[in-house]
């Protein structure tokens, strides 16, 4: 389930965004540019991340759920204000304008350590509960639904965002943002289940 979420998140953010946000909204392409690069930023922490939930276990025994967990939240929390954020910067006002790139800027960077947190915890958490003869199979498995969550979306986002407006937009990234919440919701709750 968490990697259907990245695949979904990775679409809207350097498919459909980065299309709506040019041609749409009249983002300047470099500031698009910068903002979908963003979350590229905090890959190294995937060490760090992939480090702690080693090492550390929570107080009730797990080790890879709370950041699974947190994960989900910085990528809701981001969704959540990013389509206020880019309406804002969309409409190039003086006093919103500052407002509108710290808005995207915030959303961006929650997106992008919530997408590291969430990736480096969920295959961690796989590798954990395959035994050694299956976990090739578990990899494969995880990229496709990565691909597959990709090919959907994309889709999806095309056919909802066709006639486009901000309205539209705010759903659309909105409905996202319940979808991450809920899918790797029920991914905890069967991980959790398979702990215990």
């Amino acid at each position: 389930m968490f990697q259907l979420v990245i695949g979904m998140i990775m679409a809207l953010m350097v498919g459909t965004l980065n299309r709506v946000m040019i041609v749409e909204l009249h983002v300047p392409a470099w500031w698009v540019a910068l903002a979908v690069a963003i979350p590229m930023v905090f890959a190294p922490l995937r060490t760090l991340i992939g480090y702690r939930s080693d090492t550390h276990p929570s107080a009730l025994g797990l080790r890879r759920i709370p950041y699974l967990w947190t994960g989900s939240l910085l990528l809701f929390g981001g969704l959540a204000v990013m389509p206020f954020a880019l309406l804002l910067l969309a409409e190039a006002v003086p006093e919103t304008l500052l407002l509108g790139q710290l808005g995207a800027g915030l959303a961006f960077i929650l997106i992008g350590t919530g997408l590291q947190v969430t990736q480096t915890a969920g295959m961690a958490l796989a590798n954990d509960l395959a035994n050694e003869e299956k976990r090739p199979r578990v990899v494969a498995l995880l990229y496709a639904m990565l691909l597959l969550g990709m090919i959907i979306s994309s889709t999806l986002f095309g056919w909802l965002l066709a006639d486009f407006s901000p309205t539209r937009l705010v759903q659309v990234i909105q409905g996202s943002a319940v979808v991450v919440v809920v899918l790797i919701a029920l991914r905890m709750a069967t991980a959790c289940s398979a702990v215990w």
